[in-house]
């Protein structure tokens, strides 16, 4: 069996070009039980996403998750499917047409596309099809504002995987976080009034929740910086809010066994408030630049259910940043500070010369 993939076909002369791939966590290809197994058991089975000693993971996942989940996940993703299909792939698509776009107005020539870290299209299938299409130079910019083991890592991982199997290998960066990027926090503030200038401002007895991904509690222990990342973008957001210590809370949701999470867990939370008559509730989930099934479904849907039964009058989700244009424009900044030195303006621009110094100078500020 040969040690590296065959080389594409190349032509002396052939232009190379750049590349920037947005990759997002993942979605079933259908809202059936079949996809959502397939789906959840090449999820499931990353050592990252479930640190469990894999003899002992193996026989839970295949022995009870497997034969369970999928149906009653497929019946969730069903409720929040779309007529273009999963949310979260239909707005990643969108982000990166528009991202495309902008960039293009801003006179960079690059590709941009997307992939998906688990399904389809996978990151070894589009980095494949990019190199072939003669990119030498390739930004993966995954869609995870906080940098996490089980998430951020992963995609690297995955990279790294396929560009060991390379003979001609391409220049690859990574975007690592932004979770207290000027840009992105100034979209989540902007959403955030929006929302107000719609409903009204918060009154003296409501609450703002922003609610993050949860994890196990052991990955904070061992050094995962996820928490902490959380906790500083929900800091600065609720300061652009003039948001007293009082009036919002960091919550984590999605918790999974019996192990313990990182807490305080989102659904406990409103219930409590609930009970406690806590008038309204607005919920913003700033670890998710797409809405998806966590939010469309777990917060909008189950978390309204929770509150309102106890005891809460009015609640309201605010939808992900999504093709915002304000995210759009903080996503072309972001991507354009790691292109810095890379040759993406056209040729007939006079000051490309400048602008390439000029980025270049920017992005040895930066590190």
């Amino acid at each position: 069996m040969p040690r590296f993939l065959p080389e594409p076909p190349y032509r002396h002369g052939t232009p190379s070009s750049t590349a920037i791939v947005l990759v997002n966590l993942g979605t079933p290809e259908a809202p059936t039980a079949p996809a959502l197994k397939r789906y959840l058991r090449e999820f499931l089975s990353d050592p990252r996403v479930v640190e469990i000693p894999k003899p002992i993971w193996w026989l839970i996942l295949n022995g009870i998750i497997l034969n369970v989940r999928p149906k009653k996940s497929a019946a969730k993703y069903a409720s929040v499917w779309l007529p273009e299909g999963s949310p979260l792939r239909v707005h990643t698509e969108r982000q990166a047409k528009l991202l495309k776009g902008l960039l293009g107005q801003r006179g960079h020539q690059v590709t941009v596309t997307l992939a998906m870290r688990y399904g389809s299209p996978s990151v070894p299938e589009v980095l494949g099809r990019l190199k072939a299409a003669g990119a030498s130079r390739i930004l993966l910019v995954p869609m995870y504002p906080h940098y996490s083991s089980s998430t951020t890592a992963t995609v690297v991982d995955e990279a790294a995987k396929w560009l060991l199997q390379l003979r001609n290998q391409p220049e690859m960066r990574f975007v690592r976080n932004f979770h207290d990027d000027d840009g992105y926090l100034a979209a989540l503030e902007q959403s955030v009034r929006r929302h107000w200038q719609k409903v009204g401002a918060l009154g003296n007895d409501d609450r703002l929740l922003i609610s993050f991904h949860g994890l196990p509690k052991r990955s904070l222990d061992l050094g995962d910086p996820y928490f902490c990342e959380c906790h500083k973008t929900g800091r600065l957001l609720a300061e652009r809010l003039n948001l007293g210590a009082d009036r919002y809370q960091i919550c984590f949701q999605s918790r999974f066994g019996k192990a313990e999470w990182l807490q305080p867990y989102t659904a406990p939370t409103l219930h409590e408030w609930g009970k406690k008559r806590v008038r309204r509730v607005d919920v913003i989930c700033p670890g998710f630049v797409a809405d998806c099934l966590e939010t469309l479904e777990e917060i909008a849907q189950e978390g309204r259910d929770d509150f309102l039964t106890a005891g809460g009058k009015e609640y309201h989700y605010i939808p992900a940043l999504n093709e915002d244009d304000a995210w759009i424009k903080a996503l072309a900044d972001m991507v354009e500070s790691h292109l810095a030195g890379w040759p993406t303006r056209t040729p007939a621009d006079p000051n490309a010369l400048e602008l390439t110094v000029r980025e270049a100078l920017k992005w040895g500020a930066r590190t």
